[in-house]
């Protein structure tokens, strides 16, 4: 019976998951097409996204490799619009962090927006699950959307030109992240993190190499931090 249980809560989490695959998929396909077109083989496009496994990073890392941005750059770049990660493993400690070393080290790999975004709206709606469904449930929001990832990146890699830019496969992008992020902004200083930030990067779009996007960033987290503490006060 614990076993039934514990396989409705994985068959739980991949239903969920199931329906990111409409903005997952072209997303990957997208980057696939990129990254051939930017001078990646076949084999470092999808390594590229197996290893790195975040589509936000990845664009970014590309953009600055295609314009011939020095390594560090590229790296340092990627890295800032990747620190949500940080933020998402924090939040998930509470939950998780009780886990084997070897559940926990799964659940880091797989911590991507859409696992967050789910497993934290699910955790949070049952406080009483246990450790262990917890972890299943988590695995099961991975499963469609890990592989999903790698097939439409190998797929767009394999296609590359032939796929025209009048598809419009990068609608994905906003789309995912709007649909991702817009549940979250439950408190003033989420809203006020994501409207500062926004504004900063657009304002700062003018910087070489992106850095708009790290002054957005650090600038919404401080944002953020001070309507939390000034609220707390």
């Amino acid at each position: 019976m614990a076993q039934h249980n514990v396989m409705s809560s994985f068959w739980r989490g991949f239903r969920d998951a199931l329906p990111f695959l409409l903005v997952l998929i072209p997303f990957a396909l997208l980057f696939g097409v990129l990254a051939t077109e930017a001078g990646l083989n076949i084999f470092e496009t999808l390594a590229f996204s197996i290893v790195v496994i975040a589509g936000a990073a990845q664009f970014t890392a590309l953009q600055l490799m295609s314009e011939n941005a020095p390594a560090v750059v590229a790296l340092v770049s990627a890295l800032a619009v990747n620190m949500r990660m940080a933020m998402y493993s924090a939040s998930m400690t509470p939950y998780l962090g009780s886990l084997p070393l070897w559940k926990r080290a799964l659940v880091a790999y797989g911590l991507v927006d859409q696992s967050f975004a789910l497993a934290s709206a699910k955790f949070e709606a049952s406080p009483e699950m246990p450790v262990n469904h917890r972890f299943w449930y988590f695995l099961g929001t991975v499963v469609p959307i890990l592989p999903g990832w790698y097939i439409g990146t190998l797929v767009g890699a394999l296609a590359g030109e032939t796929i025209p830019s009048s598809m419009g496969l990068d609608f994905a992008l906003p789309i995912a992240f709007v649909a991702l992020i817009s549940p979250m902004l439950r408190t003033p200083a989420h809203r006020g993190a994501a409207l500062s930030a926004s504004l900063l990067a657009l304002g700062f779009a003018w910087l070489p190499f992106n850095f708009g996007l790290m002054v957005g960033g650090l600038g919404g987290m401080m944002v953020g931090a001070e309507i939390e503490r000034r609220m707390g006060q």
